[in-house]
């Protein structure tokens, strides 16, 4: 059996609960996939001090040069079999994807097509899902690409929103959607070799 390498690729405000949930879907199942490392745009963010106390090697963005052409340098040196987006608020460059053919994914609090694009992340999405009066919402694992929330859906999970009362309430759904569909996703797409 393979042994495969992911990194996750996070901003500074990440409280790194989609990382946790990655992180013991692997361990509780015994898989051969190592979150070979964990880069961060700010040292500060939560999700850091999980990733020390798990022994995952961190990468901090210095800011000394643009943030596209340090990361299309970290990605070069430290090559995986897949780069996991989880909570990174940042949008990749088109020379970041000319020079990075590493499969890219992220999750979407959402059903894609509806509800994505600039600015459509976090409270934001669900803000919108409440008042357009959905009764299901979701979460979406997709191939990342140029555009915001346009590159190929892999995988979907629903839940019903129809009893709640708040976006507060549909983010408390939507992120126990989001635990449950993204290590899924990740272990599918590494064993059928992406």
């Amino acid at each position: 059996m393979n042994n495969f390498n992911i990194a996750i690729l996070t901003t500074g405000y990440s409280r790194g609960s989609n990382f946790l949930a990655i992180y013991d879907y692997i361990k509780k199942n015994n898989l051969p996939i190592q979150v070979k490392y964990l880069f961060v745009t700010d040292d500060i963010a939560p999700i850091v001090s999980h990733a020390i106390d798990r022994g995952i090697d961190i990468i901090t963005y210095n800011q000394s040069e643009r943030l596209n052409d340090f990361l299309t340098k970290t990605c070069k040196d430290n090559p995986v079999d897949l780069i996991v987006l989880a909570g990174f608020m940042r949008k990749l460059s088109s020379s970041f994807f000319q020079n990075i053919k590493t499969p890219i994914i992220n999750i979407h609090p959402a059903l894609l097509p509806k509800y994505g694009g600039k600015g459509m992340f976090g409270m934001n999405v669900h803000k919108v899902v409440f008042e357009a009066g959905e009764k299901v919402s979701g979460a979406t694992v997709h191939y990342v690409n140029e555009n915001y929330d346009e590159g190929d859906i892999i995988m979907q999970k629903e839940c019903d929103i129809s009893m709640c009362q708040s976006p507060e309430d549909i983010a408390q759904k939507v992120i126990k959607v989001e635990h449950e569909v993204y290590p899924l996703a990740i272990h599918n797409l590494l064993y059928q070799n992406l």
